[in-house]
């Protein structure tokens, strides 16, 4: 059975980590690479690049590295005392930091420095959080959706910053409380305009397909999102890696006419068209 195949726009790589990956990639640097943890949350991607002599390696094994060996610091960024720390090893850094996400530290900081308190909305875990928090000396308040902000006590000036990734139905959130008690707010929206026309193109498409597949790494937090995003409208939602995870038996459902793609940040488009292949084997297999 021929089955409509259709793949959400803006999927796959966004500026940010196209870029970091590219600076991953450029044998111009130096031979032997080192990236500060993975390059990306993407299995495949980290190998492929380990095949090519870059490794990822933890903070907690730095010392390992000798001066001017290459570091590059991945798309998340990393707060300013694990800068300062590298710096101080004499090694030969190559910030390959989102820019969206280096605007960020720029204002936590300033504001941190001019009285404000800050408050985070994310993933308190998720490395970005934790390298803007580490902008205003670790001393921010993180929450995921303000639900845990309803009996604290909220300071009277506050700067509030997003994860690029949230999604703004949590940002909302967050403001509708804060707006209440807060005496001084600046709220700046730094949710990445790729991420939240990722997010609605794939709400959109989700609507109106039968099987609706997600792909990208399960660590990634904007995938989580997407897939979140997608099971709300589509019950029939897989999150997938790549295409290993893809049964062809499953794939011949004849109740799945129409089957709607998108993918995370961190995903490339040569797993993408992977997965895309699988689908029309599965079609030959009928």
């Amino acid at each position: 059975m021929k089955r409509e195949i259709i793949i959400a726009k803006n999927s796959g790589f966004c500026f940010g980590v196209k870029r970091a990956v590219d600076t991953a990639s450029n044998k111009n640097i130096q031979e032997k690479m080192y990236t500060l943890g993975p390059i990306i949350h993407n299995n495949d991607v980290v190998s492929k690049l380990e095949e090519s002599n870059v490794f990822s390696i933890e903070l907690s094994k730095i010392d390992s590295l000798n001066e001017s060996d290459t570091i590059i610091i991945r798309s998340h960024g990393v707060s300013k005392a694990v800068m300062d720390l590298l710096n101080s090893k004499n090694l030969n850094i190559v910030d390959a930091t989102c820019p969206y996400v280096t605007n960020i530290h720029k204002k936590v900081h300033d504001y941190h420095n001019q009285g404000y308190s800050i408050l985070i909305v994310g993933d308190k875990n998720h490395p970005e959080v934790v390298g803007i928090n580490g902008w205003c000396s670790n001393e921010a308040i993180i929450t995921k959706d303000g639900s845990d902000l309803e009996t604290a006590e909220i300071p009277k000036k506050l700067c509030v910053v997003s994860q690029t990734t949230e999604k703004q139905e949590n940002w909302q959130k967050v403001l509708s409380i804060l707006i209440k008690t807060s005496k001084e707010l600046v709220a700046l929206n730094t949710i990445c305009s790729a991420t939240e026309v990722r997010q609605k193109n794939a709400m959109v498409l989700s609507k109106k397909v039968d099987l609706m597949i997600v792909i990208g790494g399960k660590h990634s937090s904007n995938t989580t999102k997407l897939f979140e995003i997608c099971k709300e409208n589509c019950n029939n939602t897989l999150l997938i890696e790549n295409e290993t995870e893809l049964s062809i038996d499953f794939l011949k459902n004849t109740d799945i006419r129409i089957i709607g793609i998108t993918a995370g940040a961190s995903t490339p488009d040569w797993i993408i068209n992977q997965v895309v292949d699988k689908i029309k084997l599965a079609e030959k297999a009928e």
